[in-house]
């Protein structure tokens, strides 16, 4: 790093960039971090820590002048920004291209519906109205959503009957004066799915692909609390899943770590939800159990590495998310009593201020099966408040 360069810039520093940036630590890596406000999780970890809004032209100039090739932690950076960052010199992982279908969600389902991939039906909405006219083909609930920038249950509602409908719209929309396409929306059918699942995607620039194992998700109000690997589904639901995983981050073209997240219906069928063209929280098991982290390959998949095994270390593994608990300094309460359990990997994401339902850190355990998994995660995260 003696001209002042770096190997990998990272649009955003919360804690996936600092998962990130641990995983390039490991691998003797150098990374610039670009976030729009200093002291940022991931830049306290690094000593090129670029402030600027994700925006910024200036600050986007000096990431492209130390990092030859950038990547992100989130996707809600303006695809224009990466397209930016390539006239400045830099390979940007993913493009902007397959960014702007994943931003927006009804580009990003129909790109997956033309591909021949089963999602949830939908519909583009402008006014109430048409709410009411899907609802003649749909049925009722539905699911009123943002088609940008939304995540965690931000920017959804569930529309039991027609009287849910003015106020979601009014709420989802919000004022005039916000620029258009953040007040765009779409309605979904409502899926009544029997278990969430997930696949983590790696995939390099020359096309080489590893599957991560399937792994069921539980989420409570939208946010993730555990994640179980393998998912306890029948071999032929995880053939599915794996292989629609794989099709769907190639049909977006999408390059780097994909999260793609699915539905399992009672009936065995399973639906692409969401893509995710990040290292995703449904991964973070994969740090210590499997023989590559999502963290790493996505770096070697960035980086144009070989991309390692994605095996698990051990029959099973299991993530417990650590969320806020109150509106305080986010240093937890308890760490101690947590380390203390045999097994327990705890992960503390360094952000200053916790908040209700805040993701401020991870337990993850392995062990022969999912419930001796289990119960060794939650017993050290039960240690823990923040």
């Amino acid at each position: 790093m003696a001209d002042g360069r770096v190997d990998l810039g990272i649009l955003g520093g919360g804690q996936l960039a600092r998962m990130l940036g641990g995983a390039a630590t490991a691998l003797g890596l150098d990374v610039a971090i670009m976030e729009q406000a200093a002291d940022s999780p991931a830049g306290r970890l690094t000593r090129h820590e670029i402030v600027g809004a994700s925006d910024d032209e200036m600050a986007l100039r000096r990431l492209a002048e130390v990092a030859p090739v950038i990547t992100l932690e989130n996707e809600f950076v303006p695809a224009r920004s990466l397209y930016l960052l390539e006239s400045y010199g830099a390979t940007v992982v993913p493009g902007p291209a397959p960014l702007a279908v994943v931003q927006d969600k009804l580009h990003q389902r129909a790109r997956l519906d033309e591909a021949g991939l089963p999602v949830p039906a939908f519909r583009p909405v402008a006014e109430p109205c048409d709410v009411l006219r899907a609802a003649d083909d749909l049925g009722w609930p539905l699911l009123l959503k943002r088609r940008r920038n939304g995540y965690d249950g931000y920017g959804n509602r569930t529309l039991y009957g027609p009287d849910d409908v003015e106020p979601a719209f009014a709420a989802l929309c919000g004022p005039e004066e916000r620029p258009a396409a953040e007040r765009a929306l779409l309605v979904e059918e409502y899926v009544g799915f029997e278990r969430e699942l997930a696949v983590m995607v790696a995939r390099g620039l020359d096309g080489e692909t590893r599957l991560y194992p399937v792994v069921e998700t539980v989420q409570r109000n939208h946010i993730c609390h555990h994640v179980y690997a393998p998912a306890g589904v029948a071999p032929g639901v995880i053939e599915r899943a794996s292989s629609m995983a794989r099709s769907a981050a190639e049909a977006v073209g999408l390059y780097g770590m994909v999260g793609v997240e699915l539905f399992l219906r009672a009936d065995g069928r399973v639906l692409v939800n969401e893509l995710a063209p990040r290292v995703h929280n449904s991964g973070h098991y994969s740090i210590e159990g499997c023989v590559t982290s999502q963290f790493e390959n996505a770096l070697r998949a960035a980086l144009g590495l070989p991309l390692g095994e994605t095996a698990l270390r051990a029959p099973a593994a299991v993530m417990v998310n650590l969320l806020g608990t109150r509106d305080a300094p986010g240093r937890p309460d308890g760490l101690a009593a947590a380390l203390a359990v045999p097994g327990a990997h705890v992960h503390i994401y360094g952000k200053r201020r916790s908040r209700p339902g805040r993701k401020m850190g991870h337990v993850t355990a392995l062990g022969a099966t999912v419930d001796e998994a289990m119960q060794t995660a939650l017993r050290a995260a039960a240690c823990i408040t923040i």
